[in-house]
Formats: structure tokens, C-alpha cells, sequence
């Protein structure tokens, strides 16, 4: 990627000058990080895009520099670094690998240079996992007034995740992850259900960078996933009553969490018979015998205690930490322990795997495993839609075979390598293209929980009572029309393969998958929703406050303003029209430096609500 680190000409045409916002790097930035004028103000001028976008072909790289060589040896040169050559063009990349783009963090990029950057926040650990943050809360207590083990208080421990501490980039990539291996706390009903979610998220955080083999068998025995698809209690075949094993995780983790329904060529088109046809990867007898793999297994009880229901001293509660272990085949374990298996005895034949009769649960999990994991499918399966969730909604085929490739082989013989899957990923040369940010084949819609997560970060949101109390945005007409961990099925909030009908994307062949979330009613929802948590007015903006610190110094200079908000919020995306628009916006209020910090804040809340309802942001390139 010549063009992005050493030609300064690059782009100048769309990116500006942000030198006058330089502020010093720190070791993990977080940059500091609200209502409408009742005049001259019109959101629909500024609506959410109605055309889908997508990922162009790739730009050409650097060539690698020559060695010297002295009395016949040659000295290999030093590494080449690649570095953002702008503000604008660090901003974008951290956008697509984090949730925000503090100043202190753009700083850094361009100091130490894309893959070093990447490589400390990817080696940064969260400083608070769910399960700690449900603790501090007391959310593990039962008592008397408080009963957290029924409530659906997950939402407010993933929007503190989201909104605050910890890697950025770990629980980027977690959140990508999470609407590949769907679990929903809409359908995981269990005492301590929000607990339960938490793990699961916490699973997604500690493997994010790990290896893909690890992280299937995590969510595989974890209990959030053994309810939401039926692992939980599913038992071996009974031919007296007629009972089969529940094929429903069976059929899921081939179909979605690994190779898809068709087999892929390493580019991830489709492989295709003699006849022309795609080549389906699994049968009904491959799923009737995968589902005999996930047979006999049930929470972990072990040493488990129970609480009076401080409501109903009958009933009682179990220990919280039963949701936090990895469900057990071992029947003595169980609730109600038992001495004989519910694993099915039985040969289990799938996917070109026999595992022979009378092989144990743990042995057969693991033979099951393996063969998902090492099946041809799974790196351009998977690695084309973490592409999606992360930098386009269109690869083209050779970055998604690159992507593969790594994921196949990680340059060290490793498969399965997702530090290096997340690093090829966002760091391919099709990603740091200059040229995507004119190419309309290249891109995404921004989702809606990343809007609202990116705004939270950027603009330091705190929470008055500690709780992050946002609750459930899954509304369209009052919310975002999505909440993290609350896909209305295992499908996800939307196909990867969604191209929204009558649209100039449908047109041009090119897939749009977050469009599924858009429609009349969510674009009013949307634009609602952030007026009142940019203002902190509403039932969504009692709890969590911005403090806009970093822009109130300058809320008196509309250019300033304006440039920053372009910067930190769209990567300097921001066409001149659209700019001219909000500048007229922000001009309406007069501001001094002088001002109240009302009147500033005014003004930030029109150039922050502008910016974040314009299609130039929407669009994230």
C-alpha cells in the first residue's frame, strides 16, 4: 500500500487537514470523549442512506525493498512499516478495527504504524470481563428487594462493555463474532439468564485472538448456547419411545458456525457439479449423525448450593455458577445425577467422519470438532463474513482468499490462527486502498449498535447510577432497531447474503447485508433514538452522559468543530455538500468563546446528531 504511507498527494481531494487537533498518545487512549435547534434545521436533509454499498477489487502494493549485500552477504533491510499518511486515513482504519477513533489513538496510529498498533491492542486485555462487572454490581446477590437472577440485566453489562474500558479492538472483533456464533438472550430462558449471556461474551472476549478450534468447543458446551439450540438435556435415541436426538445444534453448527450450505472454492465462490449445480456440504444423514455427537450433556451442578427465594422460600435458587461452566456429560454432575450416559452409544457417520460405536462423549466431541474445523469451508466461510462485519460488505474474491489462506495456514503452519485472521482481515491491502473511498463498490452501512457504541466512546459517556441502565434497543420506531446479544434468531439481525429488493444494489448485483435492519419506520427510530442520548434527554439518556470535553474548547469555531466531529465520527468521509449543511446548522446558534456551556453544547449536539444521521457517515469506507 504505496499510495497510503508515502505519497502525501494521496487523497487530498477528499481528506483534510486536521493538524491543529494533535494531542499526545497515551499507552490504551480513550478519547473524551445532548438537542436539535427548534429552527432552520431539517434531519430528512441529512437521512439515512437508501443505496447499499459494498467492496471493490484491490489496489496494488508497495513492491518489498532490496538488500544490501558487503563481501558477498546479503543484510536483509529492515521491515517496512506501513503508517498512515493522514488524520483521516488513521481515523478510518481505527474505525473499522475499534469502535471510535480518539485523537490520542489517530496520534499513535500514525506514529507507530498500522500492524504495531494493532498488535498492542490486540494483545490488551479487557480490564473488566462481564462476570466481574455483574459482581461489582451486586448482580449476583439474592436478596430480598433485588432479584437479578430472573432479570434481563444483560443488556446493561454489553453496553458497558461496548461503551467503556478495556481493548477496543478485542471486543470489536468479539461483537463480529457474536453474530457469527448467535446465541440470543431473547430465547435463553434459565435461571440467571443474563449471567449465562455474560459468559458467553466472556467466551468471545478470551478467544476473540485464539484459535477458531478453541472457541468452537467453548461455545459448544457453554450453557447460554446448550439453551438457546437444544444441547442441553439432549439424550441418545430411545427406540421404545421413539425418541431421537434433537438435531437442531447439529444442523446449526455446519449450516452457520462453520462451512455454510454449499461448498466454496478458497475465493468462497461456489464449487459446482458437473452439471453446474452447487455441491450441497452435508446431507439429512450427515446431520442425523453429527446430532448423535452432541448427545448427554447437561449443566455442571457439581457443588452447586441453593438460596430461598426470598419471595417464595420453595423455591429455590442455584449458585450463579453453574451458567459460567462448560455443561458436562458426566451424569453424577448433573441436577439430578444420574449413573448411566444420555451419550448415544451408536457409530455416529458425518461429513466424511466415522466415529465408531461405543466411543465416549468427550472423545467423540473432540473427533467431531476436528472434522468441522478441518474442513475445506471454514476459512473462506467464515473469513468473508468477518470481512463483512469489519470493512466491506463486497470483497472481492482475492481478498476474501487471502483472508482463507491465513486462516488455513497462518505463515507458521498454525490453521485456525484468529489473531492472524483479524490481521489479514484488516490490515489487506483492499482495506487501506485510498482508492475505496470513491470506489461505491466498497464499504458498509455502519449497524446501528456500532453507531450508538462508537458515539458512546468517542464522546466519553459515563453512567450516573454505575448500572450502563440502556436496556433493550431492539425497537425500530423508538430505539436502534438492534441490541447487541439479542438477534431475533440464529440467522443473525441479517443474511450475509441479503441484497434489498428494488434498490440500485439489487441493480448492480451487490450485497447489502445491515440494509435488512433499514426501513421507513427504523430510519425515523434511528434519527429519535440519537437525538435524545446526544442531548441526555429520554428514557435512553437518563442514565449514560456524554461530556463532550474534548469539543466545548472549541464549540465557538464552527470550522473547527465541524472538522473535528468529520474526523473522530466519519474519518474525514464528509462531502463538502454535506458539510456546507451542517455549517449553515451550526451557524444558526451564535456562539462565543465566551458562551454558557449550554449554549456550546447546543451547538455540539446539532454537529454531532448532523453527522450522525448524514449518509457520508453512514457509510462507513
Amino acid at each position: 500500500m504505496k499510495d497510503c504511507v508515502t505519497d502525501e498527494r494521496v487523497g487530498e481531494a477528499a481528506e483534510r487537514d486536521h493538524s491543529s487537533f494533535t494531542e499526545s498518545p497515551t499507552a490504551f487512549p480513550e478519547e473524551r470523549s445532548a438537542s436539535l435547534p427548534a429552527k432552520g434545521l431539517s434531519v430528512s436533509a441529512l437521512a439515512i442512506a437508501t443505496a447499499a454499498c459494498g467492496g471493490g477489487d484491490s489496489g496494488g502494493g508497495s513492491a518489498p525493498p532490496t538488500g544490501s549485500s558487503s563481501g558477498g552477504t546479503v543484510t536483509p533491510p529492515p521491515p517496512t512499516v506501513l503508517k498512515p499518511a493522514t488524520d483521516e486515513a488513521a481515523a478510518r482504519f481505527a474505525l473499522r478495527a475499534a469502535f471510535s477513533a480518539p485523537i490520542g489513538s489517530i496520534s499513535n496510529l500514525k506514529d507507530r504504524g498500522y500492524e504495531p498498533w494493532l498488535d498492542g491492542q490486540m494483545s490488551a486485555s479487557n480490564d473488566q470481563t462481564a462476570e466481574q462487572f455483574f459482581q461489582s454490581r451486586g448482580f449476583d446477590d439474592i436478596t430480598t428487594d433485588q432479584f437479578f437472577f430472573n432479570r434481563r440485566i444483560g443488556d446493561y453489562m454489553i453496553w458497558s462493555q461496548l461503551m467503556s474500558r478495556g481493548s477496543e479492538v478485542r471486543k470489536r472483533a468479539a461483537l463480529a463474532l457474536s453474530e457469527f456464533f448467535v446465541v440470543s438472550l431473547n430465547s435463553v430462558s434459565i435461571t440467571w439468564r443474563s449471567q449465562a449471556i455474560g459468559e458467553y461474551w466472556d467466551i468471545l472476549n478470551r478467544r476473540a485472538f485464539g484459535n477458531f478450534r478453541d472457541l468452537l468447543e467453548d461455545i459448544t458446551l457453554n450453557p447460554a448456547m446448550g439453551v438457546f439450540l437444544n444441547t442441553r438435556g439432549n439424550r441418545k435415541a430411545n427406540p421404545s419411545t421413539g425418541r431421537v436426538p434433537d438435531e437442531n445444534y447439529g444442523r446449526e453448527v455446519m449450516q452457520l458456525f462453520s462451512i455454510g450450505l454449499f461448498e466454496l472454492n478458497v475465493d468462497g465462490t461456489q464449487r459446482t457439479d458437473g452439471s453446474g449445480n452447487p455441491i450441497p456440504t452435508y446431507s439429512n444423514d450427515d446431520v442425523t449423525g453429527i446430532s448423535k455427537a452432541f448427545t448427554g450433556y447437561d449443566f455442571d451442578f457439581d457443588g452447586i448450593g441453593y438460596t430461598p427465594n426470598p419471595r417464595n422460600p420453595n423455591n429455590q435458587i442455584p449458585d450463579v455458577e453453574y451458567v459460567r461452566r462448560p455443561m458436562t456429560a458426566d451424569p453424577a454432575k448433573w441436577q439430578r445425577p444420574r449413573t448411566q450416559s444420555e451419550h448415544s452409544a451408536e457409530e455416529k457417520a458425518f461429513l466424511g467422519t466415522v466415529i465408531p460405536a461405543g466411543t465416549g462423549a468427550a472423545e467423540t466431541l473432540r473427533l467431531t470438532l476436528d472434522a468441522i474445523f478441518q474442513h475445506p469451508n471454514v476459512g473462506p466461510f467464515f473469513g468473508k463474513q468477518m470481512i463483512q462485519r469489519l470493512v466491506t460488505s463486497n470483497p472481492s474474491l482475492q481478498y476474501v482468499q487471502r483472508v482463507a489462506q491465513t486462516f488455513n495456514d497462518n505463515g507458521s503452519g498454525v490453521r485456525g490462527d484468529l489473531r492472524a485472521v483479524f490481521t489479514a482481515i484488516l490490515m489487506d491491502e483492499e482495506a487501506l486502498d485510498p482508492a475505496g473511498l470513491t470506489n461505491p463498490m466498497f464499504g458498509k452501512l455502519r449497524e446501528p449498535m456500532v453507531r450508538y457504541a462508537q458515539w458512546g466512546r468517542t464522546f466519553d459517556v459515563s453512567s450516573v447510577n454505575g448500572n450502563w441502565d440502556i436496556g433493550d434497543t431492539s425497537s425500530n420506531s423508538t430505539a436502534l432497531g438492534q441490541a447487541p446479544l439479542r438477534s431475533p434468531s440464529v440467522f443473525n439481525f441479517f443474511r450475509p447474503g441479503y441484497i434489498p429488493a428494488g434498490s440500485q444494489a439489487a441493480a448492480n448485483n451487490l450485497l447489502a447485508p445491515e440494509f435488512q435492519l433499514v426501513n421507513e419506520t427504523s430510519v425515523a427510530g434511528y434519527v429519535n433514538f440519537m437525538e435524545g442520548v446526544i442531548g441526555g434527554t429520554g428514557r435512553f439518556g437518563r442514565d449514560v452522559k456524554a461530556s463532550y470535553s474534548g469539543e466545548l474548547p472549541i464549540a465557538h469555531q464552527s470550522d473547527a468543530l465541524l472538522d473535528r466531529l468529520d474526523l473522530v465520527l466519519a474519518g474525514g468521509q464528509l462531502t463538502q455538500n454535506t458539510r456546507d449543511v451542517i455549517k449553515a446548522a451550526l451557524d444558526d446558534i451564535t456562539v462565543t468563546e465566551t458562551s454558557d456551556d449550554a449554549t456550546k453544547l447546543r451547538r455540539i449536539h446539532i454537529g454531532v446528531m448532523l453527522v450522525m444521521a448524514s449518509n457520508d457517515y453512514m457509510v462507513q469506507k
